[in-house]
């Protein structure tokens, strides 16, 4: 569904009124980097994505399980962080990325080594960052199809991650993505380990299921 703005005017509010317009889930809309962040400024309250062919992805608010384990793992994750003053930057699920494919994604859960910001110019630093994170995280939700997130996980070690967790509580789950090696699936595991890109983070799972 799209709101675009209708020529008439509001007599209520004396503002443009919107016409609401539903679009078919086969229709694709794509859109311009520029295009996208202007969009994105104005929507703020809506998680969008850009994939690297310029389709235009909007996903739809979190349930409150979703939401309660994203910030379960984003807490663990800053609190590994800020414990040690640890280097690098720790970033949420409202953060957006701009990949070296242009994709522009947002991920969960992530983490970029202080290497890969300093090299960043101050405008690669601006709004999307121009970085892939060394460390990603996906949550899969009760409505998320698997395949999709599966093909973001190879895309974001495609694009540098070093390390990757997809996160699957249905099926109490987690495949353990890492830069040129298969993918690993842990089955009803109690823990999870950053290894060695977070070393000493560990990610109590009774948390998530």
């Amino acid at each position: 569904m799209l709101q675009i703005p209708n020529p008439a005017i509001d007599i209520e509010t004396d503002s443009p009124a919107l016409l609401t317009m539903y679009l078919p889930p086969d229709l694709k809309l794509n859109i311009s980097h520029e295009d996208f962040e202007k969009l994105a400024a104005v929507n703020r309250d809506i998680r969008l994505e850009r994939t690297s062919t310029g389709e235009l992805i909007v996903n739809p608010p979190t349930g409150w399980e979703t939401g309660e384990r994203n910030i379960s793992i984003s807490g663990e994750l800053y609190i590994w962080w800020r414990g040690a003053d640890r280097p690098g930057k720790v970033f949420d699920s409202s953060t957006a990325f701009t990949l070296p494919n242009g994709a522009i994604r947002s991920l969960d859960a992530s983490w970029v080594s202080q290497s890969q910001w300093d090299a960043l110019t101050d405008v690669q630093q601006q709004t999307f960052a121009n970085v892939c994170p060394d460390f990603v995280v996906e949550l899969r939700s009760k409505s998320d199809n698997l395949k999709p997130l599966q093909e973001k996980m190879q895309e974001y070690l495609d694009n540098g991650a070093r390390l990757g967790w997809l996160i699957n509580p249905k099926q109490r789950q987690v495949e353990v993505y890492r830069s040129n090696q298969k993918v690993e699936i842990l089955e009803h595991p109690q823990t999870v380990s950053g290894e060695d890109v977070l070393v000493g983070f560990v990610l109590q799972l009774n948390l998530i299921w």
